[in-house]
């Protein structure tokens, strides 16, 4: 049996967007210098944002669970090049997208 579409978690949330592009630098020049300058350290807190084990740092598998979560629209394949070749600015844009989420009530 082969598996021909991904899953999805929608947690009663109609497909969106996220937040802010992957290249929003200046929404939140706090975020994007944490993530430049201590990247682990923004995973970590990523992690604990979303009740996972900081040692699993910002993976793929984190950017995935979020999107499904929240029904982002991309895919597997998005999260993975995201996350391994513009993996500051994946993780940048998934704390930006906590943090809105977090300030409107639906994190």
């Amino acid at each position: 049996m082969a598996v021909t579409s991904q899953p999805r978690a929608s947690g009663g949330y109609p497909a969106t967007e996220w937040q802010t592009g992957i290249c929003d630098f200046c929404d939140n020049c706090g975020t994007c210098c944490y993530g430049f300058w201590c990247y682990p350290c923004l995973g970590c807190t990523i992690a604990r944002d979303m009740d996972e084990c900081c040692l699993c740092g910002p993976t793929m598998a984190m950017r995935s669970v979020y999107r499904a979560k929240y029904n982002i629209k991309g895919s597997l394949c998005s999260d993975f090049l995201y996350t391994n070749f513009c993996g500051v600015c994946a993780t940048c844009q998934l704390k930006r997208d906590i943090d809105r989420r977090k300030e409107q009530g639906i994190f």
